[in-house]
C-alpha cells in the first residue's frame, strides 16, 4: 500500500524538527566559557570543530535528500513502512552524530572548572611532550585531559574511529580526579601517553611475533604465554617508567592497591597484568633502565604489603615462573629494535640516561637554589624530579601539591600565549623574553 499523505506529512515533520534540532548543536567555541589559558589549543580545537562540522553537513545532506524524496515521485511508489525505515536510520544516525559532540562535550565543559580548567590544559602540555620524540618517527598528535571518577585512567587514541564513523582528531586521556593534584597523576597520564606511542610505532605487533616464539616447550611456557597477552598494558608501563622514572612505580602502586583476592588475580582474558606482578615489573623495568638501590627497596615493599602466602598451589607456581621469567623479559623490551624506530631501541629514543635517579636528585638540587631554572625544563622531567625527590623524603605531599598547581598553571599560560603569538604579527615574537619573565614573577616557584 503506497505512503499516505497523513504518513508522509508526519515524517516530513519529524524530519525538520531533526534539522531543526541538529542547528542547535553549535560549535564549542560559541557556548564554553572558559579562560584563555584553559582553552584547547588551536590544533585540538580546530581538529574536533571540523570533525564535528564534517557530521553535522552529512546529516543535514541526508535529511534534506530524505525530504526531497517525500515530495518526489519515489516516495509515491513506496509503502509507510519503507518510508519509516528510511526515517528511522535518519535518526539513529543524528543520536551517533550527537553522540560525538557529546564525547567532546564532556572534555570541554570541564575547562570552564575553577583551577582545574587550567590545571587540565597544564596536563595537555605534559602529554605532549610526554609523547614528543625527536628524530621524526611520526607526528604527534593533539591530546586532550579531562578528569572522571575512579582510580585509573583511560584513552581514546588518535586516528581510531570515532562512534558512528569518523576518525578521532585528537587523543582523549581520562585521568582520576583523585589524583589532582600530585605527581601520581603523572604516572596514570603517561601510562595512557605509552598506549598512544605504542600505536604509533606499532610496537605491539612489532613484540608480539618474538614472544609467541618463546611460547614453544620449556617450563615457563605459561609465563611468556601470559608476557604476550599482557604486552600491550606492559609497553605502556614500560612507556612511563622510561618518562617518569620511580614516580610511575610509586603511581602503579597507588593504582593497584586493591584487596588481596584482586592484587592476586589472574584472568586470562585481562589484558592487564595481575596487580602484583604488575609492580613487580615496574621495578625490574625500573631497575634495567635507571640501576639504582631504589626498586630494590620499592619490590620488598611491595612484597610485605602483599605476601605470598596462602595462595593454590598452582597460583604460586605460576608466579614463580613469571618471576622467573622477568630478566629475560625485561631485555628483550629493553633490546628490541622495532622497525619503526629505524634500528633503534626505545632505551635510546626516550633518552634514559636524562633521567637517572643521580641526575633527577642533581637537579632538585639545583633548582631549590634557583627555581626559575625549572621553567626551561621538559614538563615530564620535571615530573620524574618531583617524583623523584618525593620517594627520597624530600618533598612533602603539601608541598608537591602546591609546586605542581602553578607549574601546571605556568605551563596552561605559556601554551596559551604561545599560541596566541603565533597568530600574532612576525614582530610580536620580539617580546617573548619579555613575556616569560613576566610569567615568571606572577607564578614564582618556591621550594621548601
Amino acid at each position: 500500500m503506497a505512503i499516505s499523505p497523513y504518513a508522509s506529512s508526519m515524517l516530513a515533520q519529524e524530519a525538520r524538527a531533526l534539522l531543526t534540532r541538529l542547528a542547535r548543536v553549535r560549535p564549542f567555541a560559541l557556548i564554553e566559557p572558559m579562560v584563555p589559558a584553559a582553552a584547547l589549543l588551536p590544533d585540538a580545537q580546530t581538529g574536533i570543530e571540523r570533525q564535528l562540522a564534517v557530521g553535522r553537513r552529512e546529516l543535514r545532506g541526508m535529511i534534506q535528500n530524505f525530504l526531497a524524496w517525500l515530495r518526489g515521485p519515489g516516495a509515491s511508489a513506496a509503502t509507510a513502512a519503507d518510508a519509516q525505515r528510511r526515517f528511522t536510520f535518519l535518526r539513529l544516525k543524528f543520536n551517533t552524530t550527537i553522540t560525538q559532540f557529546d564525547l567532546f562535550n564532556d572534555v570541554i565543559t570541564q575547562r570552564s572548572e575553577h583551577e582545574s580548567g587550567v590545571w587540565l590544559s597544564g596536563l595537555d602540555v605534559v602529554s605532549a611532550d610526554a609523547l614528543t620524540l625527536p628524530g621524526g618517527y611520526y607526528r604527534v598528535p593533539p591530546v586532550i585531559c579531562y578528569l572522571d571518577r575512579g582510580a585509573g585512567a583511560a584513552i581514546r587514541r588518535a586516528r581510531t574511529r570515532l562512534p558512528g564513523g569518523g576518525e578521532n582528531p585528537v587523543a582523549i586521556i581520562r585521568v582520576p580526579r583523585e589524583r589532582m593534584v600530585g605527581s601520581g597523576i603523572a604516572s596514570s597520564l603517561i601510562h595512557e601517553i605509552g598506549h598512544q606511542a605504542a600505536a604509533l610505532l606499532d610496537l605491539v605487533n612489532s613484540l608480539r611475533p618474538v614472544l609467541q616464539g618463546l611460547q614453544r616447550g620449556g617450563a615457563d611456557e605459561e609465563a611468556w604465554r601470559l608476557w604476550e597477552r599482557w604486552i600491550s598494558e606492559i609497553v605502556a608501563d614500560f612507556w612511563s617508567v622510561a618518562r617518569v622514572g620511580v614516580t610511575s612505580t610509586l603511581g602503579l602502586i597507588g593504582v593497584v592497591s586493591l584487596p588481596r583476592p584482586f592484587v592476586f588475580r589472574l584472568n586470562p582474558d585481562d589484558p592487564h597484568p595481575a596487580p602484583w606482578i604488575r609492580v613487580k615489573l615496574s621495578c625490574a623495568i625500573g631497575q634495567a633502565l635507571y640501576p639504582h638501590p631504589q626498586w630494590a627497596r620499592l619490590s620488598a615493599l611491595w612484597e610485605s604489603y602483599y605476601p605470598l602466602v596462602d595462595l593454590d598451589p598452582a597460583r604460586l607456581q605460576l608466579f614463580a615462573q613469571l618471576q622467573t621469567s622477568m630478566p629475560g623479559f625485561v631485555a628483550l623490551l629493553v633490546n628490541h629494535r622495532p622497525k619503526m624506530l629505524r634500528g633503534h631501541t626505545l632505551v635510546e629514543v626516550l633518552d634514559v640516561p636524562a633521567r637517572q635517579p643521580a641526575r633527577l636528585k642533581g637537579l632538585y638540587h639545583a633548582w631549590c637554589r634557583t627555581p626559575e631554572a625549572m621553567y626551561d625544563a621538559p614538563p615530564s622531567l620535571v615530573f620524574a624530579v618531583i617524583g623523584q625527590a618525593r620517594a627520597d623524603g624530600q618533598v612533602s605531599p603539601e608541598e608537591e601539591s602546591q609546586l605542581l598547581a602553578k607549574l601546571l598553571t605556568h605551563w596552561a599560560l605559556v601554551s596559551t600565549l604561545d599560541a596566541s603569538f603565533a597568530c600574532a604579527s612576525t614582530g610580536e615574537h620580539n617580546r617573548q623574553p619579555a613575556r616569560i619573565s613576566w610569567l615568571r614573577q606572577q607564578h614564582s616557584l618556591t621550594i621548601h
